[in-house]
C-alpha cells in the first residue's frame, strides 16, 4: 500500500504506534519481495526476472482487477521458494519480524506444511520444526509474542490432511494452537474433514476456518455447525443471511477480518461497502488482520487505516476489536487475561482519532 502525505501520514503514524494483535496471517504470504529476489537468484529459480519490480506482478497484487482465482494464484510461484531449510527458517523469521516492526505484540500466523514441504521433498515434520524454531527466535530478538497455527488446504488429499493434524497435535507444547482450514471454498466442500477437525478439537487445538468470503454464509454456518468453528476466517457473506448472522453473534464466533484483502478478491466492491462496520454495531466479535501482507503489500497499520477513513471507524473501535482478538485467540486463559490486561492499559493513553 502507498504510503500517505500531508495529514494522511501523521494519523498513520499514530496508528502504527498502536499496540495490535493480528490473527489471521499467512507465513506463505508474508515473504519480502527482497528475500524471494535474493533466493530465486541463489538457487537458479527460473523467473520472468530477479528485479524486485519484475518480480512484483507474479506475486503481488499491483494492476489486477479484483478476483478470487487471481488471488489465489499468487501462491503457486510462491512455492517455488522454499528451497532449503535456510530459506524457509528466513522466510519463517522474517513474517514474524514484519508484524513486530508494525507494533503487532501477539500474533497467530498460519502455515500449511505441505505447501513447505512439497517444493523439494521435505516432510511434513521437517518444515513445520524448522518454522517453529525460526518463530522461537524471533519472538526473544523482536519482543513479540507468536504463536502457530496449521493450515489445511481444501483440496489436499485426506492422507495428507490427517498427517498435518496429527502433526500440528503433537506440537503443542512448543508453540501450536491452532488447526485451519483454507482454500477454494467455492469448489471444495469443508464436509469430508469434520471427523478430523473434530478429533483436533478433542485434543485441545483452536479450530478457525477460511469460510464466507468468496462463497455464502452457508459455508459459515457448515464451519460452525460441522467442523465446530471458534473463529471463522473473513466470514464476512453472513451479513447476508440474518439467521447466520445470529449463529456467529450468539456463539460468540469471531471474524478474522481482512479488509484490503476482502477488496483484492471481490468480496466486496469497495471499501465504504465493506460490512466490518456493520458486523461490529450487530454485536458481532469482529477482529481486523492482515491476511498475506507482502501479496497485499500492507500491514496492519494499512488495514487501521483503511477501517479509520474508508469505514469511518475509530481508535476506540479499534481497541474493541485488538480485545475481541484477544479473548478469541487460541492463547490459555491466564495468557489471554494478562495480554488484555497490557495491551488495553496501552490503548488507554492513546487520544482518539
Amino acid at each position: 500500500m502507498r504510503l500517505p502525505s500531508g495529514p494522511t501520514l501523521d494519523l498513520r503514524q499514530r496508528l502504527h504506534n498502536l499496540p495490535k494483535v493480528d490473527l489471521h496471517r499467512h507465513l506463505e504470504g508474508s515473504l519480502r519481495l527482497e528475500t524471494l529476489a535474493e533466493i530465486a537468484r541463489e538457487h537458479g529459480i527460473d523467473l520472468p526476472g530477479y528485479d524486485i519490480e519484475r518480480l512484483r506482478p507474479y506475486v503481488q497484487i499491483t494492476n489486477d482487477p479484483p478476483d478470487f482465482q487471481r488471488f489465489l494464484e499468487k501462491f503457486q510461484l510462491l512455492r517455488r521458494f522454499y528451497t532449503t531449510r535456510e530459506a524457509v527458517q528466513r522466510v519463517a523469521y522474517e513474517a514474524v519480524a514484519d508484524a513486530a516492526l508494525d507494533n503487532v505484540r501477539y500474533l497467530e500466523l498460519r502455515f500449511n506444511p505441505a505447501a513447505l514441504a512439497h517444493a523439494q521433498g521435505f516432510s511434513f515434520e521437517e518444515v513445520t520444526d524448522w518454522v517453529i524454531q525460526a518463530v522461537d527466535h524471533a519472538q526473544v530478538d523482536y519482543q513479540i509474542t507468536a504463536r502457530l497455527i496449521c493450515t489445511i488446504v481444501r483440496h489436499e488429499n485426506l492422507e495428507s490432511a490427517r498427517q498435518i493434524v496429527e502433526l500440528a497435535l503433537s506440537r503443542q507444547k512448543r508453540g501450536i494452537v491452532g488447526l485451519d482450514l483454507a482454500g477454494d471454498e467455492t469448489i471444495y466442500p469443508a464436509a469430508p474433514l469434520v471427523s478430523l477437525f473434530r478429533h483436533a478439537a478433542q485434543g485441545g487445538l483452536g479450530i478457525t476456518i477460511h469460510a464466507g468470503e468468496a462463497g455464502g454464509p452457508e459455508n459459515v454456518r457448515e464451519a460452525i455447525e460441522l467442523l465446530g468453528a471458534q473463529r471463522i476466517g473473513h466470514g464476512i457473506s453472513c451479513v447476508e443471511d440474518s439467521n447466520v448472522l445470529m449463529l456467529v453473534r450468539d456463539r460468540k464466533v469471531a471474524l478474522e477480518i481482512c479488509p484490503t484483502s476482502n477488496l483484492q478478491t471481490g468480496a466486496v466492491e469497495t471499501f465504504g461497502y465493506h460490512p466490518l462496520r456493520d458486523l461490529y454495531l450487530a454485536g458481532v466479535r469482529v477482529t481486523v488482520n492482515t491476511d498475506d501482507p507482502s501479496i497485499s503489500d500492507t500491514t496492519l497499520t494499512d488495514e487501521y487505516l483503511v477501517a479509520v477513513m474508508g469505514m469511518n471507524l475509530t481508535v476506540a473501535d479499534l481497541m474493541a476489536f485488538n480485545r475481541n482478538a484477544i479473548r478469541a485467540s487460541f492463547l490459555s486463559p491466564a495468557e489471554r487475561a494478562k495480554l488484555e490486561e497490557q495491551l488495553m492499559a496501552e490503548f488507554g493513553r492513546s487520544t482518539d482519532v
